[in-house]
């Protein structure tokens, strides 16, 4: 791909002079190393983008449950929802863009209100969220007032609705870098806010996870980390055979008291479960945006109350910590 300096050139500018700037050295070379150009899919993406309306300046606004844009020009909706599908699936969302609604697989904002008054406030914040998807919660984060939001993920597609997004949200501080955690500096120790949500159980090391968090944290730093968990005791950790709700990545599902454990000998403080729920097959559902197999068709059509291969539905906690 060629040179990203038009994309993230503001993001180098905020990264000076904080404790992002030696990063800020190397970043540049690290993004034009990687290209989505490979990837099958590239010519359809791109198509999308490139079909995506010129707009005049937009009302935008990220404290919506459908993160709403409204623009001044009239905008053709039909062939908006054609271009905008050529990305299909889309995981996370919901977004608006006038009338048209990207109804995505997930409900991410029915997680973010759960857990939005649970944060430490996140003004004047920079914050970091790790397998961001498509930058959903770093727009909500961006609007609950964090000054700077950073994303990773490795996912092409992801990146190309992010992309699609930040053409109608204008040149606001969030970007979402197409890599993983491994990534980022080792002990950058930077971030005043880092999210982890709905990454853990896909980590092979679920201790090195913990340290990779903690290290991308400065001192006083907030974690936010939400995983799978089951009901049991301290030391209790499900360990799927093979696929679980016929994901092959998931390696580990502990207690609450396990990850409570695990954050403690990882050295974080102050550790709360802040919230507990079993996902719906109302909050994670098949869309028109999002046409293929869904939570329903994970689950136990006898009982929804276990995956189809028998294990616990997934049920989700939500744990906060803080680096001392």
């Amino acid at each position: 791909m060629s040179d990203k300096t038009s994309l993230y050139g503001s993001l180098y500018q905020a990264m000076q002079d904080t404790a992002l700037d030696k990063w800020a050295e190397h970043l540049p070379a690290q993004l034009n190393a990687l290209s989505a150009e490979n990837n099958g899919d590239y010519e359809r993406w791109n198509t999308a983008l490139t079909q995506l309306p010129v707009i005049a300046p937009s009302g935008v606004d990220l404290t919506a449950d459908n993160l709403q844009v409204n623009t001044s020009t009239a905008i053709d909706t039909v062939q908006l929802e054609k271009s905008l599908k050529l990305l299909s699936p889309w995981r996370k969302g919901p977004y608006q863009i006038n009338d048209l609604l990207v109804d995505s697989e997930w409900h991410s904002d029915w997680k973010w209100n759960r857990i939005k008054d649970h944060l430490s406030p996140l003004k004047n914040r920079v914050v970091l969220d790790i397998g961001c998807g498509n930058g959903y919660h770093c727009w909500r984060m961006h609007g609950a007032g964090a000054r700077l939001v950073i994303g990773v993920d490795p996912s092409w597609l992801f990146w190309m609705q992010f992309k699609a997004m930040k053409h109608f949200f204008g040149d606001k501080p969030v970007y979402l870098l197409p890599m993983g955690i491994e990534g980022l500096p080792d002990n950058i120790s930077a971030f005043d806010t880092v999210f982890s949500m709905g990454v853990f159980y896909h980590r092979r090391s679920p201790i090195d996870h913990l340290l990779q968090l903690k290290n991308t944290l400065r001192k006083g730093g907030e974690l936010i980390l939400e995983t799978l968990i089951i009901d049991g005791s301290k030391g209790e950790s499900l360990v799927p055979d093979d696929r679980y709700a016929k994901m092959r990545n998931v390696w580990f599902s502990p207690t609450i008291d396990t990850m409570t454990q695990w954050l403690q000998r990882c050295g974080f403080k102050d550790i709360k479960v802040v919230d507990v729920n079993q996902t719906s097959i109302d909050e994670q559902r098949t869309t028109s945006w999002m046409p293929y197999e869904s939570l329903k068709d994970y689950l136990d059509p006898e009982d929804n109350n276990k995956t189809i291969e028998g294990y616990p539905a997934p049920t989700r906690a939500t744990f906060i910590a803080q680096k001392p």
